[in-house]
């Protein structure tokens, strides 16, 4: 059994690039992007330090398609993949390896006022758009419902259990 499983929290650190390959499958589309992610500890001095990795995300198909529309520089993300690491050979013959994380679930995190992509015409418009036409005509037929709080009842003291040796002091601690 063998198990391959990333998972991240961070901010895209560039804004992605996403092409379209030609092939066998038909147009796959592909996005690529930066993820910075930041561990804050202290040192023995007791000064706050910080170690920020950076991570190569790679995304397909629909994923991608996600990217490409709401993921812009700065926005925040949860991302479970998978790592890859790949190697070729460059124009001098010499061997590069890179680390890839292979997104299999993408999730914007943050509040849509916070995020980038949303300023540009992201998912903020469309949440819009969604709102006025599912909601819109669904909210005068809503009522609230008459509910009151109930009054605040205070606690009653829990029965005394029956085998308690009554000969003990309260104050009597064995420490």
């Amino acid at each position: 059994m063998s198990l391959n499983k990333a998972m991240l929290i961070g901010n895209v650190g560039r804004d992605p690039e996403v092409r379209y390959l030609d092939g066998q499958s038909g147009n796959a589309k592909v996005a690529t992007f930066t993820l910075a992610t930041t561990e804050r500890y202290r040192d023995r001095n007791g000064e706050t330090r910080e170690n920020t990795e950076w991570h190569n995300i790679v995304a397909w198909r629909s994923t991608a398609d996600v990217v490409e529309r709401f993921v812009k520089k700065g926005t925040q993300l949860y991302i479970e993949g998978r790592i890859r690491t790949r190697s070729w050979d460059d124009q001098n013959g010499n061997k590069k390896y890179t680390t890839e994380i292979i997104a299999d679930t993408l999730q914007l995190l943050g509040r849509k006022s916070d995020n980038p992509g949303s300023q540009s015409g992201g998912y903020q418009q469309q949440g819009q758009a969604y709102q006025q036409q599912g909601y819109a005509s669904a909210q005068p037929a809503y009522q609230q419902p008459a509910y009151q709080q109930p009054a605040y009842a205070q606690p009653q003291p829990a029965a005394k259990p029956q085998n308690i040796v009554e000969d003990m002091p309260d104050d009597d601690l064995p420490f």
